[in-house]
């Protein structure tokens, strides 16, 4: 199906992924979920590609390109079927980055942006804590200004690359209200403990203590008082660039799916010449197709700059929704060896069940909903363009 918004270059750029991503990615999945990680050289790989920094102003060692391109490679991270791959490298560069290209000071974007923009730096963000998760005003942990530095008490949890990573985008509660720092996770008072998921396991998760971290003030990110704000913009990328992948990992699903189905005999035929399945595959297949519509719609308003907060809650809601009916259904047609370790959607069955929860739970993506459809509320760009 040929795409209205994507130019010659655009599929070009595609096919460059899809390459890099056999090539880099594919060979190594099962042993980094057996790892527990991805080897670091994944992100320094990605980042001489250019493909850590699409959007990045290229005298940051970007590369100055739309949106568009940031779509492809989510879809593609999707498509190759690791959730773990996605998760850690939109953690990194649709997370962490995303706050240091709008929010970031000369400075730190020469001390951070510059290095993560190459991979030699791995970020993460802070947001949901022990006692606070949807709720982001609720956020306990604290900064206190003491001289040049800042004082930095609390917790931090189920944070992406936190446990491997190298620094952490953090909300901390200061007396102008919710702002947003970028603590080094190597500096004294800082305690990583990974957390052990039941899914997704090549991507780390951590829980993040601070205890008295000094924090050099310099490394306020925007204005003081403004992190609310400043999370509440970024989290419309998060979203849709998770609603991206979910697109591109369903399509992975059918396409593995097709093929067993394909190949499979019962009954003196393959199983894909039973009603029962090729009218499931046909209803998956329109849904992914209309999703896709909207998905793809979504991505060229953000890339002309659209506030596109109510597609991007929408596209979250229903893609994690529809991403988990594809996963069960599919494993439904493997039989029995859809539920062994060697068929990659056992584990893909089991990433798929936190993506309704992070990111903003299909609950709270409701209740934006509402309030834009109902109340009739808007929301600004926070960042001065």
């Amino acid at each position: 199906m040929q795409n209205l918004y994507y130019t010659e270059e655009h599929e070009l750029f595609r096919k460059t992924l899809q390459d890099f991503f056999k090539a880099e990615v594919t060979p190594y999945l099962e042993a980094w979920e057996k790892e527990g990680k991805i080897d670091r050289g994944l992100f320094k790989k990605m980042g001489e590609m250019g493909f850590l920094a699409l959007e990045v102003e290229e005298k940051y060692g970007g590369m100055g390109l739309d949106f568009l391109y940031s779509a492809i490679l989510c879809e593609e991270m999707g498509r190759t079927g690791s959730c773990g791959v996605a998760t850690s490298i939109s953690g990194h560069a649709y997370l962490a980055m995303n706050y240091l290209v709008h929010a970031g000071s000369p400075y730190i974007k020469e001390k951070y942006l510059v290095p993560s923009v190459k991979g030699e730096l791995v970020g993460s963000l802070g947001m949901t804590e022990p006692f606070a998760g949807s709720d982001l005003r609720a956020i306990r942990t604290t900064a206190e200004l003491d001289g040049d530095h800042y004082l930095v008490n609390g917790s931090k949890t189920f944070i992406t690359n936190g446990y491997y990573g190298d620094y952490c985008v953090t909300a901390v509660k200061m007396d102008e209200g919710i702002s947003m720092m970028v603590i080094d996770l190597e500096a004294e008072g800082v305690t990583r403990s990974k957390l052990d998921k039941v899914g997704i396991r090549s991507s780390d998760t951590a829980e993040l203590a601070f205890n008295n971290v000094k924090v050099p003030a310099k490394n306020l990110l925007g204005e003081p008082g403004k992190g609310f704000y400043y999370m509440m913009e970024s989290l419309q990328v998060e979203r849709l660039s998770l609603a991206i992948s979910n697109m591109g990992l369903m399509q992975y699903v059918l396409d593995i799916t097709l093929q067993y189905i394909s190949e499979r005999s019962a009954f003196g035929k393959p199983i894909n010449k039973f009603q029962v399945l090729r009218h499931q595959v046909a209803d998956m297949a329109s849904d992914i197709a209309a999703w896709q519509a909207l998905t793809d719609l979504t991505s060229y308003r953000l890339s002309k700059g659209d506030h596109v907060v109510k597609e991007c809650s929408m596209l979250k809601l229903k893609t994690s929704d529809l991403l988990n009916e594809v996963v069960y259904k599919c494993l439904q047609m493997f039989g029995g060896y859809g539920f062994m370790e060697e068929y990659p959607i056992g584990r893909i069955y089991r990433d798929v069940r936190v993506v309704p929860i992070y990111g903003g739970t299909s609950e709270i993506m409701k209740e934006i909903i509402a309030k834009m459809v109902i109340d009739n509320v808007s929301y600004k760009p926070a960042y001065s363009k």
